[in-house]
This record gives structure tokens, sequence and C-alpha cells, in this order.
């Protein structure tokens, strides 16, 4: 088993850090008050599909580049590097959920656009409490058509600019999924205030709404998307916690107190060495997490459910020690130092806290014990 990156992860790795370190601009979002619509989005997510990224979990067979979840972590850990306002957690969430639910005929027809750039999803799984494991608030019936849907769901991330809407929904007592146009009749986007300035998240309501059902059963593809999800947040989580850990390390070294920089004092050099211990670990969690997801690993749920509990755990420390370092300076508009706290903590939480990942892993552990 080898565990070092290869000279193409590293390839993939490196263009994606240029291409942000380039193309990022979070000045918008350093003023106060800023929102999510600061920042111009669009002309940001032309320059991402040109690049080929919404493809790069579509499977080959639906003109996607069917790349491994490693190279995916390349990609995403840049995005958590930069704080990077992209929308692919979205998408990616989106492709997924099609993936694993939907027949081949669907995967081909609906992630063709996908793959080219031409179209951009969501997610919509969670109910008002955030919990997506919970029966839907979201109703389906036949309808002459097809389908159609009453009800809403919460927490969307990215549903404001997406083309179309996974939607889970209830039907004859079982979660299903459904595709739903955004310009479907009786599909209405609230985009909800949320502190993680650099997403864009809503409330999805749909009446009346039709809708396409996607031919598997939710039951047994959402343990897939769940794992992918749960790899996508730990693996921006890790690499964010890097970022803030240079920048406190850095400035620790410039910032002098009593004749010396800070980083020479104890109270400061041991906490910064504390956090470079679970950075690292974080590190190797998410990277075993996606060779077990890559591999089909019998354990790969468990290295999923800890890679996430870990990273969040550790990117929420790191940003706490992160303004403690800079002092009073760092939790200001101007400084970035926030927009790592803030998505930190809803990353943390955007498929529960790792309280509920801690009690998968032992349930699971009982699982194999038993």
């Amino acid at each position: 088993m080898n565990f070092n990156l290869s000279d193409d992860n590293l390839a993939l790795r490196d263009a994606a850090a240029d291409f942000l370190t380039n193309e990022i601009d979070l000045a918008p979002l350093l003023v106060p008050g800023s929102t999510a619509d600061a920042i111009d989005r669009e002309s940001l997510w032309a320059k991402v599909a040109g690049l080929g990224w919404p493809a790069l979990a579509v499977p080959e067979s639906a003109g996607g580049l069917g790349m491994s979840l490693l190279d995916l972590v390349m990609v995403v850990g840049e995005i958590g590097r930069t704080v990077a306002p992209v929308a692919l957690l979205g998408t990616l969430a989106g492709t997924w959920a099609i993936t694993a639910a939907g027949s081949d005929e669907q995967r081909d027809r609906l992630l063709g656009p996908v793959a080219a750039g031409q179209c951009r999803l969501a997610l919509a799984a969670a109910d008002a409490t955030g919990f997506h494991g919970a029966i839907p608030s979201v109703r389906a019936t036949p309808s002459a058509d097809g389908y159609i849907l009453e009800g809403e769901s919460h927490f969307v991330v990215d549903a404001p600019e997406a083309d179309r809407i996974v939607c889970i929904a209830v039907l004859d007592g079982e979660r299903r999924a459904f595709v739903v146009d955004a310009d479907a009749a009786g599909l209405a986007v609230e985009q909800v205030d949320w502190r993680d300035i650099t997403r864009k998240v809503a409330i999805v309501r749909f009446s009346a709404t039709p809708a396409e059902r996607l031919e598997g059963g939710w039951d047994a593809a959402w343990p897939d998307v769940r794992d992918r999800l749960y790899l996508y947040l730990a693996a921006e989580s890790a690499a964010g916690s890097h970022a803030v850990l240079d920048e406190a390390v850095e400035y620790a070294k410039q910032r002098r107190a009593f004749g010396k920089p800070i980083g020479q004092f104890q109270a400061i050099k041991h906490q910064l060495a504390e956090i470079a211990g679970q950075v690292e670990l974080a590190d190797v969690g998410v990277q075993y997490a996606a060779w077990a997801l890559d591999n089909r690993d019998p354990r790969a749920s468990l290295a999923a459910a800890m890679a996430q509990a870990y990273a969040s755990d550790t990117y929420r420390n790191a940003t706490h020690r992160n303004i403690q370092v800079f002092g009073a300076i760092g939790f200001t508009w101007e400084m970035k130092n926030h927009l790592f706290y803030k998505r930190a903590r809803c990353n943390a939480a955007l498929l529960g806290e790792s309280a509920h990942q801690h009690e998968e892993v032992v349930a699971m552990l009982e699982a194999e014990a038993a």
C-alpha cells in the first residue's frame, strides 16, 4: 500500500492552487456588512467550468472525467486553502446523487450537461433541523406527466445558482430522489442569511412542482453520497486548517512584544505546535478516506466519518487559535481570518456536528464486532 501522492496528484493540486491564487479576490467580502452576493460568482464559475472541474466526478460514460476521489481532494483542498467562493459543492452533491440513484439513461442525460459546464446542481435533502437522515418534509405524488412535489427542504447549498435541484421526498412511505428544473412551476428558492458568506444557501419550497423520479431507491444510494460529502467537507477543512496555521505562524514571526517576536513565547508556540500535529493527522485521515472510497474498501464509510469528525474539529480549533494569535485585529472585517472561522463552523454543521459522526463510528464498530 503506497500512500505517497503521485506526480499526477501533485500536478493537479499545483494547477488548482495557481488558478485559485490568481483568480480569487476576497476583497468584496472584507467590508462591513458584506454578503454572499458581493462576489461575481458567475464569471468565476465560467472559469471553473472551463477548467473542467464540474466534470471531475461525472462518470466517463456520461461525458465526464471520472477521476478518482483522491484526485478530487487535490482540487477541493485548494478551494479550502483559499476559502474560495466556488459553487462546486452543490454540483458535486447533485452529481453523486444522480450517479447513485439514477438509471444509466438518466445518468447520461442529466450529467452530460454538468460535465460540459452547462448545468449546475444542488442537493435538497435536509429538514428544518439540518438533519439529512430524517424523513423528508417533501412529499411526492404521481401525476399525469410524472410526479409533483409538495413541501420544503432546508440548508440547500448552491441552490440559488443551480439549474437543476435533486430533491429527496417521500413516495409511498419510502425516500426517493427527484430532479426538478430550476424554472419549474411552483418552485421557490429563498436565499437565507448564512454566516459563511463564501457560500449561498437556501430554503427550497415546492408547490405542485413537476419532477422526474430517479429510478433507484434513496436509502440504498444515500450512504455513497453521504461518504463523499463527508470527504469533500473534510478535505476543505484539513486544507483550511493548513492555511490558517501558516498565517498564524507567519504573523507570530513578525509581531513583536517585549522586544521579541510573539512566536518565541510558550503561550503562542505551544498552541501552534499542537495545531500543526492535528493538521497533519487531518490530512492523513482525508487521504486515507479518499483511498478507501476509491478502492471500495469495506471500512470506507468508517474512514469517511472519521475524516469528517476529526478534520471539522481541527478546523474549528485552528481558526479559533489563529484569531487568538492575531489578537483583536483577527476578527475585523478587513482581515480574512473571519472567513475561515465561519467556514470552519459551517463545514462542521452542514452534515451534523462531529458528535454525530462519532456516533456513526461507534455504531459501525459495534456492527463489525457483532
